[in-house]
């Protein structure tokens, strides 16, 4: 999941171009994702997406993004390589200061991951300082220089703060992630090409024991498999650097050959402290970026609806009932069904798309084992498999609004020497409801009626069967 599905998802339902009808037929084709509403949207995007305009906004501020990333990844890494060499700088009048990379390599990265944890508790906040204070925060001001069209895309992009604050706490992860490792081959660039000799020097009085103590705590992570990386109480009371005069002491110079021996507490200290750690605050940034643009999808406008449209049947007045025949007089179909059964043995459309079916069997709240779309784009092959599968009673729904073609009556032949019942359901268009006009209908009831196939029968209003009733009393 990344922030291409958030993107998606608020084009198309800025677009706004499924019905009713095409969202409930998406929820029946996806049975299984139903009570995951998250997995539901995505797969929705995910059919729906071709109706979005090239090139996609979601590709758009995506590639963006990551180039200016990308930039301040490498402006991260060259900072973490000319500090590392600064660091490291030496002369030969006298040592390099562990102490100062010490605060780069492993009190700064320590400092900056609490603070991002303590930004993570509070991601939610639109007003977060901590996460104002971070470097990828500037991405959202270097994005103000992209030329005209493409800024004004991304600047009508409304992002949920809480998926904000999480792309720039993951991506800032990311940059001081380069950083450090720009540090640690700083470091082993400059150990390979120049003998350095370490000490430590602070104006605080601190006696070798004591400042021993302390790396042992440090050195807590690697110090049983990697002994050789602890710098030994011995080497720490040869390192001690006073700066009085101009000259080394006399023991720190016989002794010079040993004090290189740092930078291997140096290098673990920078692979675990501001690499490894940064790794693991990285894979939490991670989980909580996957799981913001999870509780985005839910907030966009129009989303709750879509899952509603998606989860809840269609509503449909429907009698539960054996079918009413109606007999009319002459001159008229006599095969009429008023009201339809709760289950059928198959329900078919022609020409009428299988999500399309059932959505119309849910609304009229019958079922059946099988739906089958048969002629329009089906083969005559494919029609005659469905036919050789048919038995018992078949619902054929039919588009009103388009009279019946020899190909229907060809078909409606095969499939009445295989069945033992065919009722033939004209339907208006969803926006009408699936209402079919009395006009339409009529047209239908005369092909049926030249037929004159008994195991055909016709399904119409119970306003026009009461109207033909009336009329037959009367007369």
């Amino acid at each position: 999941m990344n922030i291409k599905s958030y993107v998606n998802l608020y084009e198309l339902l800025g677009l706004d171009h499924s019905t009713r009808e095409e969202n409930r037929a998406f929820g029946l084709t996806h049975v299984m994702l139903k009570n995951k509403p998250i997995e539901q949207l995505l797969a929705w995007v995910e059919k729906y997406q071709d109706r979005l305009k090239k090139p996609l906004l979601s590709d758009t501020f995506s590639s963006y993004l990551y180039r200016v990333t990308f930039t301040l990844v490498v402006i991260a890494f060259v900072l973490g390589l000319v500090s590392g060499v600064a660091l490291l700088s030496y002369h030969g009048h006298e040592p390099v200061n562990v102490i100062y990379f010490m605060a780069v390599a492993v009190f700064l990265p320590l400092l900056t991951m609490l603070l991002t944890l303590f930004a993570m508790l509070r991601a939610s906040s639109a007003e977060n300082v901590l996460i104002h204070l971070s470097p990828a925060f500037w991405m959202e001001k270097i994005l103000g220089f992209l030329p005209g069209k493409v800024q004004e895309q991304i600047k009508g992009l409304k992002i949920n703060p809480l998926l904000a604050n999480w792309i720039i706490i993951k991506r800032s992860q990311i940059i001081v992630l380069f950083f450090s490792l720009g540090l640690l081959l700083a470091l082993l660039g400059v150990i390979v090409t120049k003998d350095i000799a370490f000490a430590w020097s602070t104006t605080l009085h601190i006696s070798p024991e004591v400042f021993h103590g302390f790396l042992q705590t440090i050195a807590f992570p690697w110090r049983e498999f990697a002994p050789s990386a602890v710098p030994s109480l011995e080497l720490i009371a040869q390192s001690q650097y006073f700066r009085l005069g101009d000259k080394l002491d006399e023991e720190m110079i016989a002794h010079a050959s040993e004090l290189g021996e740092w930078w291997k507490f140096l290098a673990f200290s920078t692979l675990f402290y501001a690499i490894f750690l940064r790794f693991v605050i990285f894979i939490l940034a991670s989980f909580g970026y996957n799981a913001a643009i999870k509780r985005s999808l839910l907030t966009l406008k129009g989303a709750i609806k879509l899952l509603r449209e998606i989860n809840e049947p269609i509503i449909s007045t429907h009698a539960d009932k054996n079918e009413k025949v109606f007999h009319s007089g002459e001159g008229h179909y006599s095969q009429i069904v008023n009201t339809l059964d709760a289950s059928y043995d198959g329900i078919q459309g022609w020409a009428i798309p299988y999500d399309e079916l059932l959505v119309l069997g849910e609304r009229l709240k019958i079922i059946a084992p099988a739906h089958c779309e048969v002629g329009g784009a089906n083969t005559l092959e494919e029609d005659t498999e469905i036919v050789f599968k048919s038995h018992g009673e078949i619902l054929l729904f039919v588009k009103a609004w388009e009279p019946p073609t020899m190909d229907f009556v060809d078909y409606l032949s095969e499939l009445t020497d295989k069945v033992d019942k065919v009722i033939v359901v004209p339907i208006g268009t969803a926006e009408n409801h699936y209402e079919a006009t009395h006009k339409e209908i009529d047209v239908w009831e005369n092909k049926l009626t030249m037929l004159g196939d008994s195991k055909v029968w016709l399904k119409r209003s119970s306003a026009k069967v009461q109207s033909r009733e009336a009329l037959n009393a009367e007369s």
